[in-house]
C-alpha cells in the first residue's frame, strides 16, 4: 500500500488484487481483509506525502477496490450459480406439475375406463367367477387411491389456492394416516410467501418427513413455520433414534437420507440449515430464512 500510494502503477494495482485473491483463498472473510486494509492505512498514511489529498484518495480506492475484486467475483459467481440452480428448481417443479397433472386426469381416465371394461365383463360372467372380479375391482379402487394420493403429494393444489399452511397441514394428515405416525403441523404465518420459497419449504418439510418415516422409528414428529420479526423459521424434529453428534456422525448425516438435498435447497432460498442431535434423543432441523432473502426471491420471480 505504501508503495502504492508513492507510486501507484499496474503493478501494486496488481499486488493488492492478488492480496484480495490470497485471502479469499485462505478463507479470510471480506470484513476481516476490510480491517487488515484499515490498519495499514492508519500506518501508512502519516508516512507518505503525495502531491495532492485528491491524488492520495485515488490511490485508496483503487487499492481498496483492487483488494475487494475477488471477493465481487465470487459473491456474482454464487449468485448466478445460485439464480440458475433457482431456475432449474422451477423446471423440475413444473416437470413435477405435469406428472401431477398426468396422474390425475390421464392415468385416472384410463383407470374408469378400466372401471367401465369390467363392468361389461361382469355381464357374461357366470356366478361362481364373480368373487374374482369384485377382488379386482377393490385393488383397482385401491390403486385410484394411491395415484390420487401420489399426484396431490407431488403437488398438492392447495399450495397454489391456499399457500403454505393449509399445503402442510394436508401433508402430515396424508403421511400420517399411511405411515402411522403422529405428525403435528403449527403455522404462524401472516402474509402468504412469494411462490419458490413456498414450493421450497414445502419440498423440504416433505422430504425431511420422508426421512422421519424411513429411518428415525420415532412415535411423534413436529413440523412448525413460523414468520419472526427477521426471518421465517421452519422447523421440523422427531423423538427417534438421533445419531452421534460427533464429526464422524455429522459428516455422514450430512451426506446421506436426503439432508444434502434439503441443505442445498435451503442454500438456494438464502438460509441456513441447523442440525441438532443426540443418539436416542431425537433430531432437530431448523431452516432460517431472512426477511431480504424473501424479498430478493420475490423480485426474481416476479420477472
Amino acid at each position: 500500500m505504501r508503495v502504492h500510494l508513492e507510486n501507484g502503477s499496474e503493478r501494486t494495482l496488481h499486488s493488492a488484487y492478488e492480496l484480495g485473491r490470497m485471502a479469499l483463498a485462505s478463507d479470510i472473510g471480506v470484513l476481516d481483509l476490510g480491517a487488515l486494509i484499515l490498519r495499514a492505512m492508519l500506518v501508512v498514511l502519516p508516512r507518505v506525502q503525495p502531491p495532492t489529498q485528491g491524488l492520495q484518495r485515488q490511490a485508496i480506492e483503487s487499492f481498496v477496490l483492487e483488494a475487494l475484486s475477488p471477493f465481487e467475483m465470487s459473491h456474482r459467481g454464487a449468485r448466478e450459480a445460485n439464480l440458475a440452480l433457482r431456475r432449474m428448481d422451477e423446471v423440475r417443479e413444473n416437470e413435477i406439475r405435469r406428472i401431477a397433472h398426468e396422474l390425475h386426469d390421464s392415468a385416472g381416465q384410463m383407470l374408469a375406463s378400466v372401471h367401465l371394461a369390467l363392468d361389461d365383463l361382469a355381464r357374461d360372467l357366470d356366478p361362481h367367477s364373480r368373487p374374482g372380479l369384485e377382488r379386482a375391482k377393490v385393488l383397482l379402487v385401491r390403486a385410484e387411491e394411491q395415484l390420487r394420493r401420489l399426484s396431490h403429494e407431488f403437488l398438492p393444489p392447495m399450495l397454489d389456492d391456499l399457500g403454505l399452511g393449509p399445503a402442510l397441514e394436508y401433508l402430515g394428515d396424508v403421511v400420517s394416516r399411511r405411515t402411522g405416525l403422529p405428525i403435528t403441523v403449527r403455522i404462524a404465518l401472516r402474509d402468504r410467501l412469494p411462490a419458490p420459497f413456498e414450493i421450497g419449504l414445502y419440498r423440504i418439510v416433505q422430504e425431511a418427513l420422508a426421512n422421519v418415516t424411513r429411518h428415525a422409528r420415532a412415535t411423534r414428529a413436529t413440523v412448525t413455520v413460523e414468520a419472526r420479526e427477521t426471518d421465517v423459521l421452519c422447523r421440523i424434529e422427531d423423538d427417534g433414534a438421533g445419531f452421534d453428534p460427533g464429526p464422524k456422525g455429522r459428516a455422514r448425516l450430512a451426506v446421506g437420507i436426503g439432508l444434502k438435498g434439503i441443505r442445498e435447497r435451503a442454500s438456494r432460498l438464502g438460509g441456513t440449515l441447523e442440525i441438532q442431535s443426540q443418539k436416542g434423543q431425537g433430531t432437530r432441523l431448523t431452516l432460517a430464512i431472512p426477511q431480504e432473502a424473501e424479498h430478493v426471491v420475490a423480485r426474481a420471480d416476479r420477472r
